[in-house]
């Protein structure tokens, strides 16, 4: 185990002495480590000699200085400038809650930016000035369309974070994919097969290889298979690349800069990866304490619920990551022994000290 805070502060380290500059590398590591603390260990420290990758060969700016370019009352397109996308999104975020103060709601397209973490920290920004808030991103084309043998879309997440009164945030924060690419670098860590659904072989073939990608295959669409509804998670992926990436002037499908050290970067057709954040002001539609009150009254709903077999408790969604949070804030964040080795060869390559 290691606390969140000697996690947050080594990779703040490891982004400076990049060049990455003091506030930028603090946003940065906050988001990045969240992700741990969520228990959604392949969005966290893992990611962070990846993202030193990127920096080395130049595909990410550290001197960035993200800007607006084009704006009306409630609307924006926010150029990263090839920035870190965990901090990139998060000021794109601010833009959209500023907008929302004054017209209800606000919407930010960005382009010209990098993975930018888990969604959630982004759209939970919102939270904390009664709004709802929404952000979602395009990704690597790892995944095939329904019915193709190719991949196309990213894992294109998407995340909205809604207030409640006396429970914690509604927080749906999931992959537009049968599962995240992480998931299965997890398995690949564990030297584990994966579920059959997740991922395809070139061919077309289901799998349970966790290597499968770098043989060429793809992962799957939400719903997996034609019987069970994959045209859904096609849909919802493409509508998310087309928000992210064809409306900010963003890369978009096949085109979107790699993040995987596997795939070739293709010829562009726009700027970097796109991601798309908004947030609702409460108060447009109702009295902020009225709607709380009655989030709660829908959370109670949904608990009261009569129970499959089984089953001990039916949650909401974000339950399962804040509970882990809190877990992991007192106990420490446990690390993958390969993980620990990356993160300790990232130290030693950057003159740092990591002590797990």
């Amino acid at each position: 185990m290691i606390s969140h805070k000697k996690l947050e502060h080594f990779t703040k380290e490891v982004f400076t002495s990049l060049g990455i500059p003091n506030h930028v590398a603090t946003v940065a590591a906050e988001n990045l480590v969240r992700a741990d603390l969520r228990g959604i260990d392949s969005h966290g420290v893992a990611r962070l000699s990846g993202f030193v990758r990127l920096i080395k060969a130049g595909r990410i700016n550290v001197n960035a200085k993200p800007n607006i370019t084009y704006e009306t009352a409630s609307t924006a397109t926010f150029d990263g400038d090839a920035g870190l996308g965990l901090y990139v999104a998060n000021e794109a975020m601010k833009i959209a809650i500023q907008k929302a103060e004054t017209c209800g709601s606000g919407w930010v397209a960005v382009k010209n930016s990098s993975h930018f973490g888990i969604a959630a920290s982004h759209a939970e920004m919102a939270i904390g000035y009664d709004m709802i808030g929404m952000a979602m991103t395009n990704a690597s084309p790892l995944v095939a369309p329904a019915g193709a043998s190719e991949g196309y879309l990213g894992t294109n997440p998407i995340c909205i974070a809604v207030p409640a009164g006396k429970y914690k945030p509604f927080l749906l924060d999931m992959a537009t994919s049968a599962a995240a690419n992480g998931k299965l670098e997890i398995a690949q860590r564990k030297n584990a097969p994966i579920p059959s659904g997740w991922a395809q072989t070139k061919e077309g073939d289901l799998t349970t290889y966790a290597h499968a990608l770098k043989d060429g295959g793809s992962l799957l669409p939400l719903g997996s298979d034609i019987d069970h509804g994959y045209h859904k998670g096609y849909g919802l992926g493409a509508m998310v690349d087309i928000l992210t990436g064809v409306l900010s002037g963003a890369n978009f499908g096949a085109w979107v800069p790699p993040f995987v050290n596997f795939l070739d970067v293709k010829q562009s057709v726009g700027e970097g990866i796109g991601h798309f954040v908004g947030a609702w002001k409460v108060d447009a539609f109702q009295p902020a304490s009225e709607f709380k009150a009655r989030m709660d009254t829908w959370i109670e709903g949904v608990k009261g619920l009569k129970r499959n077999e089984g089953i001990e408790e039916v949650l909401i969604p974000g339950e399962p990551e804040y509970r882990f949070e809190e877990k992991r804030l007192k106990e420490g964040v446990p690390l993958n022994d390969k993980v620990v080795i990356d993160l300790e060869n990232l130290a030693e390559e950057l003159g740092l000290k990591f002590v797990a």
